[in-house]
């Protein structure tokens, strides 16, 4: 099992990289490719859960 700081690490360079991408192709009004949309979204729903699950108890 990763430890928590592992973690907070993957999940918030997922989150990072992920919401720049999204943003980055919205502000100069690049067209995406739908895979490659698919993948920024996954990307931020797994740096989400990886963040939201660490530390002891319920997951956010």
């Amino acid at each position: 099992m990763a430890s928590d700081q592992t973690k907070i690490i993957a999940g918030g360079a997922l989150l990072v990289l992920s919401a720049a991408l999204l943003f980055a192709t919205g502000m100069l009004s690049l067209s995406v490719p739908i895979v490659l949309a698919a993948l920024a979204t996954t990307g931020l729903a797994v740096g989400s859960l990886l963040v939201g699950t660490t530390g002891d108890g319920r997951a956010v």
